[in-house]
């Protein structure tokens, strides 16, 4: 992930002349290197969603000292699934030509399903987009120097951005006294979300929009104004997560298999940026 290697036969490709690969993984120079489906196999049974949450919570240990442990911004990303627009056919099979020829069919997650990914939904983050077969990723994002503090994926729906800050949030308060605050924009400026997070003793910092939850008694606070200042450092890991990790499109199939992916992808995200950190401020 952190030299782009897009596959496991890539991967393998470079053990056999890339004497820093070699080293890492304790290879000889002229050992013979593993198949590249034997790999792929040992990842799947190996590597899981508790082990994901294992080494971030690890990676974070690291990271003492340098993350707010009071102000956070929470957003969501889409993942675009391993499935493509023909797969995603009538659940009854019914109708020639089903999934083959959709143009002028009307498709919904209620009526239709990947065949490919039968987990990925059809899904568009804002109007004017192109609606794909995704998943959301989600993260919560320390405001000090934008490292991230908590990390999950979900199917894609239009709730599931919320479901998924309430439950980092939870989880993140759960062992804690004070309040805390996030940040997130207009799209979690909903009664149901605003009033939840208050019962779970955080305070929200969430852009308005007209008619939302969010009022002059929170509004009126500079603290308000500085939490929506910090907003952009939640968009730097979702960068770095499609550019360099390669989670623009995920080559994984399956809600479980994508999870871990996009954990270990995010543990990646800190153990970079950890460094860099620790030498500025040194």
């Amino acid at each position: 992930m952190f030299y782009s290697v897009r596959s496991e036969r890539l991967l393998m490709e470079q053990l056999n002349y890339n004497l820093l690969f070699r080293w890492f993984v304790g290879l000889e120079i002229d050992d013979a290197v593993w198949n590249h489906a034997v790999f792929s196999k040992n990842r799947d049974r190996l590597l899981n969603q508790d082990l994901a949450q294992k080494l971030f919570a690890h990676v974070k240990e690291q990271a003492a000292g340098l993350m707010s442990d009071e102000h956070f911004t929470v957003d969501g990303t889409l993942i675009e699934a391993w499935a493509g627009q023909k797969s995603f056919r009538r659940k009854d099979d019914g109708g020639a030509g089903s999934g083959g020829d959709f143009h002028g069919e009307p498709r919904s997650n209620q009526t239709h399903a990947s065949r490919t990914d039968p987990e990925a939904r059809l899904y568009k983050k804002s109007a004017g987009q192109e609606a794909k077969l995704s998943y959301l990723g989600h993260t919560l994002v320390e405001n000090r120097n934008g490292l991230i503090a908590a990390a999950m994926t979900t199917q894609a729906d239009g709730t599931a951005e919320r479901d998924a800050a309430l439950l980092m949030l939870h989880e993140l308060t759960r062992k804690r006294s004070g309040r805390i605050t996030t940040g997130a924009d207009k799209a979690y400026d909903t009664h149901d979300f605003v009033n939840t997070v208050r019962e779970l003793g955080v305070t929200p910092h969430v852009a308005r929009r007209q008619h939302g939850a969010i009022d002059e008694r929170t509004s009126r606070h500079p603290g308000y104004a500085i939490s929506l200042s910090k907003r952009w450092l939640v968009e730097k890991p979702f960068g770095w997560l499609k550019q360099i990790g390669s989670l623009k499109k995920v080559k994984l199939r399956g809600l479980a298999k994508v999870d871990w992916l996009f954990v270990f992808s995010c543990a990646a995200f800190n153990l970079i940026r950890i460094p860099k950190l620790r030498a500025q401020s040194a």
